[in-house]
């Protein structure tokens, strides 16, 4: 498998695939391994993590290099993931002993009931490249916590960087048969969906988790799929401070090249701050560095995947010929890397495929609507329901229009972040479970009941 540099088109490595047999050979480590693991306290569990959290610090700065060289983002902003990434460990070193502890569900007198919440086993997870680090703890920092062993697949976008995450966690501790690398792309994914695990964790597209839900389906294990977004974001007439609203909306929209799977994707204005609205977003927008992720002040780095240039050429080509307004950018950047501008269409609707579907790139279409409930029912016009945004100078007002909106998570006020104190999942298209909050370090146990009489 050779890694391409995205912002230069450079080879930076080439590397083996897993082959179906050694999968198969991780995995029986693994099961053998996953046993003891378990068995160990908790609390030597939780010190190799916390191990792995401070490691992650000591190193942050060359992790980063290597992340910007494989995916294309902005070197600040790689550093940035791998702190938020920490953030969301300390959570779980905080947490996890309270949630996964024994609870007594009922008790009188000679007669006591218990909930203990045991490991899964051996889980797979296949991770996913636009936030390698993030979307990466959320799924194998508590599953190792809980006491399961795990069969990693970093994206092959982002392969580099699990390795990396391979060898701190066993700098930190972590037993090498407990944690095993799967190197490859759809047939190392492959190889995981043939072996007989006891979970299943998943971030990407609908269709590949899709594709994966009817595969494990019939091993009657947990299946759990963070998948896209076409997440829209709502502004009212009642807002004072457009400007501040517009600045927001468009880091929503363009942070990380927009490869977010709850990036701003649609934008709804009502039409008495549209005008107003629309000249601040672009004006915003039109400050944001482009080029090489390693430069400073650079904002926009590289797209991550190259064919994902031609689908953005593509919705804009849609778009214009049905009518929209391209106020700006539209087209790739010709400079031996995958660079596509920073794109603004108005005048859009919902027959163009840039406000129905997903992007995961910097475009973003802006429509007029006359009043909250034209904004209602265009927000709901979508198969995703990952996010929802409104920004409002009412409480009232905003909370009462995201309760409206079928979506996993709602935004009040702010768009595009995740907290580790509440669960992340998402409805229809955008998945099902969920990861962090103690829904999040539960989701890699199995609850056993103990009725306990004497």
């Amino acid at each position: 498998m050779d890694i391409l540099n995205p912002a230069t088109g450079a080879l930076i490595a080439t590397l083996p695939d897993t082959t179906t047999e050694q999968a198969q050979q991780k995995y029986d480590t693994a099961c053998t391994a996953q046993p003891a693991w378990a068995a160990k306290p908790l609390s030597e569990r939780l010190q190799a993590i916390d191990k792995f959290y401070h490691l992650l610090a000591d190193h942050a700065d060359k992790l980063a290099e290597v992340t910007t060289s494989e995916v294309g983002k902005p070197l600040g902003q790689s550093k940035g993931e791998i702190n938020g990434a920490r953030k969301r460990i300390k959570f779980f070193l905080d947490q996890s002993a309270r949630y996964l502890a024994d609870e007594v569900a009922y008790e009188e007198e000679g007669l006591k009931e218990i909930i203990r919440y045991e490991p899964l086993g051996v889980i797979g997870n296949i991770s996913a490249w636009n936030y390698p680090y993030l979307v990466g703890v959320n799924v194998f920092i508590p599953a190792l916590i809980a006491g399961n062993a795990v069969l990693y697949k970093p994206s092959e976008h982002a392969t580099l960087t699990g390795l990396k995450i391979r060898d701190l966690l066993f700098e930190a501790g972590v037993p090498q048969e407990v944690f095993q690398v799967v190197v490859g792309a759809r047939e190392a994914g492959e190889a995981l969906l043939n072996l007989p695990l006891d979970g299943y964790y998943f971030t990407g597209s609908f269709r590949t988790g899709q594709y994966i839900y009817e595969r494990v389906a019939p091993k009657m294990v947990p299946c759990q799929l963070e998948l896209g977004g076409k997440d829209p974001l709502y502004v009212p007439n009642d807002v004072k401070d457009v400007n501040n609203v517009a600045v927001n909306a468009a880091e929503g929209a363009f942070y990380n090249n927009g490869q977010s799977c709850c990036a701003v994707e649609r934008i709804y204005v009502h039409e008495g701050i549209y005008d107003e609205f629309v000249e601040a977003f672009v004006k915003e927008t039109q400050s944001y560095k482009l080029g090489q992720p390693t430069e400073e002040g650079v904002f926009l780095g590289a797209l991550t995947r190259k064919d994902q240039l031609t689908v953005l050429e593509g919705q804009v080509k849609d778009a214009e010929a049905k009518g929209a307004k391209l106020l700006l950018g539209g087209h790739r950047i010709d400079n031996g890397g995958y660079f596509f501008e920073p794109t603004v269409l108005t005048n859009v609707n919902h027959t163009m495929k840039v406000m129905t579907e997903e992007s995961f790139g910097p475009i973003i279409g802006i429509q007029k609507v006359a009043n909250d409930e034209e904004a209602i029912a265009l927000m709901q016009d979508t198969e995703y329901g990952l996010t929802a945004s409104v920004y409002s100078d009412s409480q009232e007002r905003g909370e009462g229009i995201l309760k409206q909106i079928n979506t996993g998570t709602a935004y009040w006020n702010c768009c595009d972040r995740v907290s580790p104190y509440l669960p992340w999942s998402g409805r229809k298209h955008s998945g099902i479970g969920a990861t962090l909050s103690h829904i999040g370090i539960r989701a890699f146990t199995k609850p056993k009941g103990y009725h306990l009489r004497g």
